[in-house]
């Protein structure tokens, strides 16, 4: 329902923040790395968020990225993982870390996570790989094709890609963002902070 909030910051708590706009206070639950990041009380602040409607309860959680946001979403999709939870998680790992870990099946990084086991690690690995697949397998055979050859034969650079795609971006965002970096001499994670850096 809301994509984002654009309001006053009044409150700055441990895991929530209160955004007025227009005299309405949102409050909205935040992971306490998220939060430190924002500015002072009575700045304006822009806020990325997921509304989760329960039968008893509605709730916005909120983040600084739209990488976070996705990360957020990808987890909660997993089952055995709350909201609470995944915010938990996000305070712990930074977005671009995590579509890594999961594209290369890397559960010594999810483990380091507080709260996630290797049973944990692994259903998180499946049960995403197996959500990209299903939702975009098409989309991502039709990428592959177009993005630049020399980007397929450099693993770095297939690699950075690849988790782009799982925070959501589509291959004309990431070839454009690519193509302003010089990725021969960067790793992996040094590509991608740098992409993120372009495309937000």
């Amino acid at each position: 329902m809301f994509s984002y909030i654009k309001g006053i910051l009044e409150i700055k708590s441990t895991n929530y923040v209160v955004i007025d706009i227009g005299g309405v206070g949102f409050k909205i639950f935040m992971a306490e790395s998220a939060i430190n990041k924002l500015s002072e009380t009575g700045n304006e602040v822009k806020i990325y968020t997921h509304m989760q409607v329960r039968e008893d309860d509605i709730s916005l959680y909120g983040f600084n990225t739209n990488e976070e946001l996705r990360m957020f979403e990808l987890l909660i999709s997993v089952s055995g993982i709350g909201a609470k939870s995944a915010i938990a998680m996000l305070s712990n790992i930074e977005p671009s870390t995590f579509a890594l870990a999961v594209i290369n099946d890397n559960l010594e990084v999810l483990t380091q996570i507080p709260g996630v086991g290797k049973k944990s690690a692994q259903r998180i690995i499946l049960e995403l790989k197996d959500k990209i697949k299903q939702t975009s397998s098409e989309e991502i055979k039709l990428q592959a094709s177009q993005i630049n050859v020399e980007i397929l034969e450099n693993n770095n650079k297939q690699e950075a890609v690849e988790a782009l795609k799982v925070l959501g971006y589509r291959n004309t965002e990431i070839e454009k963002a690519l193509q302003k970096i010089q990725l021969n001499t960067l790793t992996v994670e040094e590509i991608i902070k740098q992409a993120l850096k372009i495309l937000t």
